[in-house]
């Protein structure tokens, strides 16, 4: 079996998962997200991926109803990294960010059964520890100079 699923668009916009051979909707696309399927989503016409046409269709009817996500302001301000000199540092800085964020969540999760002080503890060091790395590598990528963070702590 593949180990990543196969959704067909059609031009009638209808979704066909390969896997379970049936008609699937959005909401069944968000599922798949959520139980960490690996899929691929392509265009029955010509076989082009079009998975990020969909996620990013996925989130636009997540950000219109209820409560969103994202601000006015911080899609504002994600808009003006594009076609930037800075657009592939942004992305890889965001992408490490959240799987760090949702890595550390799960750890949280299964930490907290154990000694939940403890934890809090060790948490906030190795987060203060990989946002300093992350915030040096960005300042490293526009050219800033980044200070001796050990040295730093040691003074």
């Amino acid at each position: 079996m593949n180990s990543e699923r196969i959704i067909k668009k059609y031009p009638n916009r209808r979704l066909y998962d390969t896997e379970v051979s049936r008609y699937i909707t959005l909401a069944d696309v968000r599922d798949l997200v959520m139980r960490y399927v690996p899929f691929r989503v392509v265009d029955s016409a010509n076989d082009t991926d079009i998975t990020r046409a969909i996620l990013l269709q996925i989130m636009l009817e997540e950000e219109s109803g209820g409560r969103p996500l994202f601000t006015s302001n911080m899609l504002a301000q994600i808009i003006r990294f594009y076609g930037g000199t800075l657009q592939g540092a942004f992305a890889r800085y965001l992408e490490t960010s959240l799987e760090l964020f949702a890595r550390q969540q799960q750890e949280f999760a299964k930490a907290m059964s154990d000694n939940p002080f403890e934890t809090l503890a060790r948490l906030t060091q190795k987060n203060v520890e990989l946002w300093g790395e992350l915030q040096e590598e960005l300042l490293r990528v526009v050219g800033l100079p980044v200070s001796n963070r050990k040295k730093d702590q040691s003074s």
